[in-house]
């Protein structure tokens, strides 16, 4: 993966290789993609997954209820 941070700062990048660890471990490692249209929609799939039904451990909610907090 191409480094995004500015020269020096090695946090610049913590949420995103963050964000990307999971649908590698939870996602790609367990199926064959063979079509790219295929491999589209199930990122779109599991970004919508990532946001509106995955509980997070940390606050025991999923991302957007935890945003809608602050609204």
């Amino acid at each position: 993966m191409l480094s995004m941070s500015r020269k020096g700062n090695c946090l610049d990048n913590a949420p995103t290789e963050s964000f990307f660890s999971h649908p590698k471990e939870e996602l790609l490692r367990h199926i064959r993609i063979r079509d790219f249209k295929k491999a589209v929609q199930i990122v779109d799939d599991y970004i919508h997954f990532y946001n509106y039904d995955r509980i997070q451990l940390k606050t025991k909610l999923t991302p957007v209820e935890f945003r809608c907090q602050f609204v």
